[in-house]
């Protein structure tokens, strides 16, 4: 019965024709290296992780988004790399009747929540078949990172505004 109209009126979002799909989720690149195997897994030194995490909006339609998440994930046994795992994690999404400000905030911070589970998913699946012991991803504070994004990108606004501006003086 809720998808049914109160007196034939559309519902509130369709009303304002605000639209938010989740259209399709694909890997759009995978790759896992171990090039110190089979000796790797004889180090006994504690490992040590790095992992680099990036993400990329692209416009592929007027109301259709292609929002990849990508992740490096490097493990070191000492000087020798034991592993290497980089997935490029990738939806496409409909966004449509919204303020620039909310679709560039659903862009930065809700997609990516999206993605990130199977982002968590197939690393541990990939680390675990490449013979090494299970890696856990912790969340990512995506609203955060977004939020630090968006003070970066005025921050620049601004130094780019006071850079263009004439220097005050005798004419």
């Amino acid at each position: 019965m809720s998808d049914e109209t109160t007196n034939g009126a559309a519902a509130p979002d369709e009303a304002a024709g605000t639209v938010f799909t989740i259209e399709k989720i694909y890997v759009k690149d995978v790759s896992f290296e171990v090039p110190g195997a089979p000796a790797i897994f004889n180090e006994s030194v504690q490992p040590e992780l790095q992992l680099n995490l990036n993400q990329r909006v692209q416009q592929l339609a007027e109301s259709s988004f292609e929002v990849v998440l990508a992740v490096t994930l490097t493990c070191k046994a000492g000087d020798k790399t034991a592993y290497v795992a980089e997935l490029q994690q990738a939806g496409v999404f409909g966004l449509a009747g919204l303020e620039p400000h909310v679709m560039d905030g659903l862009l930065g911070t809700q997609c990516p929540n999206i993605l990130f589970p199977y982002v968590r998913q197939l690393l541990s699946d990939l680390i675990q078949a490449g013979g090494f012991p299970p890696f856990f991803l912790q969340p990512i504070n995506f609203e955060g990172l977004y939020m630090d994004s968006v003070r970066q990108r005025a921050a620049q606004a601004a130094a780019g505004e006071l850079s263009s501006t004439e220097p005050v003086g005798n004419v």
